[in-house]
């Protein structure tokens, strides 16, 4: 009986996870919030400069840059989200209303840690190149020798990308 009782608590203890899930997701959401915030000011800051007629020095590389730290965000949030939905799909139940629908998007399915992880370090990886890039927009070049630090760099990145997109493929 003592044994029933204990085996009994340690499968309940599992529910401690939806508190990962539920701060997962209120984290994703206030990600896609500024995100979305900094889209925004982004346009805003746009038609500001298009009504004064004015064309700052850095007017390209700002809204690129504004607009690629929005993407990281929404990037991050979609971490946060995976990581929330695999939480519970692993260790409370399956989402009967996925389940219900017949050709139900399986990109939010999780059936292992294993895949769970897998999915997240896409995403992570996704979030690196996108920080990269916004990273490069602001690096003034002065010598060749930078210059092809540069294209090595990239090159790197696309080799990477190459292979992340092989994993888990056969």
């Amino acid at each position: 009986m003592l044994e029933k009782l204990f085996e009994g608590a340690i499968w309940r203890s599992r529910l401690v996870i939806i508190l990962a899930v539920i701060f997962g997701l209120v984290g994703a959401f206030v990600l896609f919030i500024v995100a979305s915030m900094d889209i925004y000011a982004v346009a805003k800051y746009v038609a500001v400069t298009i009504i004064n007629h004015a064309h700052p020095e850095n007017f390209h590389e700002d809204i690129v840059a504004g607009i690629i730290g929005a993407v990281d965000l929404y990037l991050i949030a979609v971490v946060m989200l995976l990581f929330a939905f695999g939480l519970y799909e692993l260790f409370i139940s399956e989402i009967d209303e996925a389940m219900e629908k017949e050709n139900a998007n399986k990109i939010l399915a999780i059936h292992s840690l294993d895949q769970l992880k897998d999915k997240i370090a896409k995403v992570i990886v996704m979030v690196l190149v996108v920080s990269f890039f916004q990273k490069v927009l602001h690096t003034p070049f002065k010598t060749p020798l930078e210059m092809l630090y540069f294209a090595l760099s990239i090159t790197a990145l696309a080799v990477g990308l190459y292979f992340l997109g092989k994993v888990g493929k056969k």
